[in-house]
């Protein structure tokens, strides 16, 4: 799979086409992940989010692939961004809603009753980036990826602990931060 993508790093014609039916399941389970929180009668299926990275990551031109690790954050974050886009539409269909209670914890999977949710997380998610763009990328890693601390780690090119440490103060932040958003509307 490394081989294949730095084939498509350098441009080589048919290698995307050779690596996306290696790399099926795993964005699979990955969609599967991402919509499982997500309402029964979601519109997204785990399949259509799954074309909707493959067309997202034949665009990506300038990408410096690296690794097996390095292709599946890509894909993490193209899956948060569809479904963020998916949700802001919606909220943009129709406004409103009543308050509800965030929680953030790694061991459940991203829920949303209501677009409002995912779009207050990727807000903050945002914010987070501004000011600590590293302990961004571990929550992006972990909690929208489903990577594991040694995985993330790997990927960022940083030890297991700081990644536990930085694990620790994004979902203090992010806490804070959503409660804060929450008490304002």
């Amino acid at each position: 799979m490394t081989a294949l993508l730095m084939e498509w790093r350098g441009g080589a014609p048919g290698a995307v086409e050779r690596l996306l039916p290696l790399v099926h399941g795993e964005l699979r389970r990955l969609a599967k992940r991402h919509m499982a929180g997500e309402r029964p009668d979601h519109v997204l299926q785990a399949t259509a989010l799954v074309n909707e990275v493959y067309l997202r990551l034949v665009d990506i031109r300038r990408v410096q692939w690296q690794d097996r690790a390095h292709f599946f954050a890509m894909a993490a974050r193209l899956m948060r961004r569809v479904l963020v886009d998916y949700a802001r539409a919606q909220q943009n269909q129709k406004r409103g809603g009543a308050l509800r209670r965030l929680t953030f914890d790694e061991n459940l999977a991203v829920t949303s009753d209501t677009p409002d949710d995912l779009i207050d997380i990727d807000d903050a998610l945002r914010a987070l980036a501004a000011q600590y763009e590293r302990k961004s990328q571990v929550v992006e890693l972990r909690f929208f990826g489903g990577m594991g601390v040694e995985e993330t780690a790997e990927v960022l090119k940083v030890s297991p602990e700081t990644v536990m440490r930085d694990w620790k103060f994004a979902k203090n932040w992010l806490l804070r931060e959503l409660s804060r958003n929450s008490t304002g509307r």
